[in-house]
């Protein structure tokens, strides 16, 4: 499969294929905030942090929990800054000079401001909160890629925002008409 070198890869998911090597993203699916010359930055969307909900993170930051923040689960958004939170949101909420507006979809916000937002019931319609992100430096995701340890396709709210963290994985292969049981661990070239 023919995967692209440039800064299309920006706001399209990343799936980790089996035989990666890290066990960090094992069955990971990534959205990818982020990918120019200089590096590349996403977050997990379907790893929960264990036992930890946005209720814990609101009272640690001194921010008053509300009815929208209970039960809400937080992420492992990647390896890299794990005290660091991100709010990866659906485009309708922005702060001028906070929001990395990704495209028309989706946007990415790491402010208070946000998570204040979210607890009053206000802020973005849709919103996975994480806790560290992905990072690669310059050519790294490139080069992984071209290895076989990643898919990419078209990000899609209702993989990217659904509540079902076991079945993302599955369900971006499925945009590429792939079934998991299929994939091998060991790359190949034709």
């Amino acid at each position: 499969m023919e995967q692209s070198e440039s800064s299309e890869l920006c706001g399209k998911l990343l799936i980790a294929m089996p035989g990666m090597g890290d066990p960090r993203f094992d069955k990971s699916v990534v959205y990818l905030c982020a990918h120019s010359a200089e590096g590349s930055m996403g977050l997990i969307v379907n790893k929960p942090a264990p036992g930890l909900k946005m209720d814990d993170v609101l009272q640690q930051l001194k921010i008053q929990p509300g009815e929208a923040s209970h039960g809400v689960a937080v992420h492992f958004g990647g390896p890299v800054e794990h005290g660091r939170g991100f709010v990866l949101h659906s485009g309708d909420y922005l702060i001028s000079e906070s929001t990395l507006k990704v495209d028309d979809r989706f946007a990415m916000t790491a402010t208070l401001d946000i998570l204040a937002d979210m607890a009053r019931g206000g802020g973005p319609r849709k919103s996975i909160l994480a806790l560290g992100y992905a990072g690669w430096g310059p050519g790294q995701l490139d080069s992984e890629i071209h290895r076989n340890g990643w898919l990419t396709c078209d990000a899609r709210p209702e993989i990217v925002f659904d509540a079902d963290d076991d079945g993302k994985w599955r369900a971006a292969l499925a945009t590429l008409g792939i079934d998991p049981l299929l994939l091998s661990a060991e790359a190949g070239r034709a």
